[in-house]
């Protein structure tokens, strides 16, 4: 029997000022937060009916002291000072079995990627979609490599993330790399998400 798989999707609460903050310094807060919602209702969609369970780890709100819920969906609260150690934190809540975690920025995530990261993980101990600011969208770890500490030392939020993670995998390890996508952080990814839509 197969072990089970897991999607974590690392999210916020919808509250205008506290998603997508880089998007609003060009857009306003309101704009900001109809882009976040359309975009976490596609991720959560597209990875809502694979053959693995889908959990929402929510990140807490200063301007919602109730707990924000998914509804459909399993949630957790994520924990820690950075981004490495909130996922840290999502792999090791989630049961036996091969984890994959996703963010909800990336526009073109589809439900084949997240197969393709899984089956990755059948020959593979850790497997990353790399984003094309240096960072990465998605990461799969086997169990034997969720607890080995690869998320740190990393220099989050800059080109180097993908790179700094590689280099703390135990070099014992196989990694496999997926496609390439980009993600929405700023006016120009918008505009450029907004062309890949409507194309001329």
């Amino acid at each position: 029997m197969k072990a089970m798989r897991s999607v974590v999707v690392m999210a916020r609460p919808a509250v205008a000022g506290e998603v997508k903050t880089r998007l609003a310094e060009a857009f306003g807060e309101r704009l900001a937060l109809a882009v976040y919602r359309l975009m976490l209702r596609r991720t959560l969609r597209r990875v809502a009916r694979g053959p693995w369970s889908t959990v929402v780890a929510v990140a807490p709100s200063a301007g919602q002291r109730r707990r924000h819920r998914f509804r459909g969906f399993a949630t957790m609260a994520q924990s820690g000072s950075d981004l490495g150690e909130r996922m840290s934190n999502a792999f090791a809540a989630m049961p036996p079995g091969p984890v994959v975690v996703v963010g909800t920025d990336i526009p073109g995530l589809r439900r084949q990627h997240i197969s393709r990261a899984f089956r990755a993980l059948e020959r593979h101990e850790a497997v990353f979609g790399p984003a094309l600011d240096g960072g990465y969208w998605l990461v799969g770890l086997a169990p034997g490599l969720r607890d080995a500490g690869i998320f740190s030392p990393v220099r989050w939020s800059t080109r180097h993330a993908l790179a700094d993670t590689l280099e703390n995998i135990p070099t014992a390890c196989a990694t496999a790399l997926i496609g390439t996508l980009g993600d929405v952080d700023t006016a120009q990814d918008v505009e450029r998400w907004l062309r890949g839509l409507h194309p001329r």
